[in-house]
């Protein structure tokens, strides 16, 4: 009875906050405070990288808060697009920094959804999948630098317009390559077919390095400069001018930069979502559930009659194909590419974002998405960067008496990124194997294999011999 009394407040607390109209109000207060103190903050401030850090990744996660909100479908979306189409640009328009850290979660979310088609709905490990990356960015690039290579000097140069014609051409081309990796690797599985992948990773960024003799098409290890970017509109920068004008808010520089850099955000969002939408319906296709046996058992799809090698091909095909249009935009965006963009390290690190997420999972993936990039791209760098301002005043901590200047500098948060990301990981695979928003059907099969080995234990112990004699 006690335990009763002591749970109903919080029972009836959930039960309250669960009625839609409430949870209306208490996102909408959720949005208004973290609009508001992101708005707030002074870059003059000592402590703003600390702020920054506390404040701009509860915005970012709000699009997740809101789709998990018991309120209707229409009212989601709708305060989804207000925060995608108006907050995000405003918050920009004050601080760039905050919408080059959104373009960059836009370019790696797309990855790991693009992995998560392979990885996750498909079960083929794929841990080159960084090179349907750099084919992308590749051919994007090479129509368009300013290196002297041979589309250069032969005059085989496109316009920045080309650009949306590239995003298909780009999708085209990388699903051509991820059909020509599927091919010799059907017949491998698990830690053979990553292996493979692994080797294909490399051979694309060993390629790309060497691939300026004895005809220059990448420029070599120098990478290609001057890649072109889309042209923006011609009302573009005076609008991007009429709004910062109209709030009051004052643009330090050249407001070109800026205003491209809202026209990368606009395509990255757009891309995403196109992403978002295909990979959802594929899920819930034939073709997912055709995905989903193979994961399962391969001998299984193939007695129930699954095309397995087609199957296979259209994974990885898929895949590639998101990896192509995201390498575009990045090549773009970036106006240089060079092989070392397209490490080893970045196929982990979108694979840590899948894992991270729930494998498997489209809300999952985007989740640890932004909780890999933020970490990487913000967290453990401003950390350092707060590390740096207090250590420039000589601040002395209280009750303690240590002063921040005698801190290693071998102890700065960015330098410990790899690290950090490998005890995450371990810490998923020891308390959320199935990832932080786990999808539902593979939580259920861990769920289940944890009852079957709870089962086999005392069945074990009773089947052993009575220690006693007659």
């Amino acid at each position: 009875m006690t335990t009763q009394a002591a749970s109903s407040p919080w029972v009836t607390l959930r039960a309250w906050i669960k009625q839609p109209r409430v949870a209306g109000v208490l996102i909408i207060a959720y949005l208004l405070i973290a609009v508001g103190t992101l708005l707030s903050l002074d870059r003059g401030n000592l402590l703003f990288p600390l702020f920054s850090t506390l404040v701009f990744p509860p915005f970012v996660l709000s699009p997740l808060v809101i789709l998990a909100a018991p309120i209707p479908n229409k009212f989601k979306y709708s305060l989804i697009l207000l925060l995608l189409v108006i907050a995000m640009p405003m918050i920009g328009i004050y601080d760039s920094s905050y919408l080059e850290l959104t373009i960059q979660i836009c370019i790696f979310a797309g990855l790991a959804l693009g992995l998560n088609i392979v990885v996750g709905f498909a079960g083929l490990l794929d841990l080159g999948y960084i090179a349907f990356f750099a084919v992308g960015a590749y051919v994007w690039a090479m129509f368009t630098s300013s290196a002297d290579t041979v589309f250069f000097v032969s005059g085989i140069i496109v316009p920045g317009w080309a650009f949306y014609l590239f995003l298909f051409v780009g999708v085209v081309v990388a699903a051509g390559v991820g059909i020509v990796l599927g091919l010799p690797v059907l017949r491998l599985r698990g830690d053979y077919l990553a292996i493979v992948t692994l080797g294909f990773g490399e051979m694309i960024r060993v390629l790309a390095r060497n691939a300026d003799q004895p005809v220059n098409l990448t420029n070599g290890s120098q990478g290609l400069l001057n890649v072109a970017s889309p042209p923006m509109p011609a009302f573009w920068v005076d609008f991007i001018g009429g709004i910062a004008n109209t709030f009051g808010i004052q643009i330090a520089g050249n407001l070109e930069p800026l205003a491209q850099q809202i026209l990368f955000y606009f395509i990255g969002i757009i891309i995403l979502g196109v992403i978002i939408v295909a990979a959802r319906r594929l899920d819930n296709s034939a073709i997912g559930r055709a995905w989903t046996a193979i994961r399962e058992d391969e001998v299984a799809a193939i007695a129930m009659g699954v095309p397995l090698v087609r199957m296979k091909l259209l994974a990885f095909a898929t895949g590639a194909s998101f990896a192509g249009a995201i390498g575009v935009l990045y090549a773009a965006k970036q106006t240089f590419v060079s092989p070392e963009s397209f490490s080893l390290i970045q196929s982990i690190s979108i694979l840590a974002m899948v894992i991270v997420g729930g494998m498997g999972g489209i809300r999952g993936v985007l989740l640890g998405s932004i909780i890999v990039t933020l970490l990487n791209l913000q967290v453990l760098k401003n950390m350092s960067l707060q590390l740096n301002a207090l250590r420039n005043i000589d601040y002395v901590v209280p009750l303690i008496n240590f002063h921040i200047k005698d801190w290693p500098t071998q102890l700065e948060p960015a330098k410990y990124e790899r690290l950090v990301f490998g005890l995450l990981l371990i810490l998923m695979m020891l308390f959320r194997p199935a990832g932080l928003l786990p999808e539902p059907r593979r939580k259920m099969e861990l769920d289940e294999k944890r009852r079957t080995k709870t089962m086999e234990t005392p069945i074990l112990k009773s089947s052993e011999p009575a220690s006693g004699g007659d």
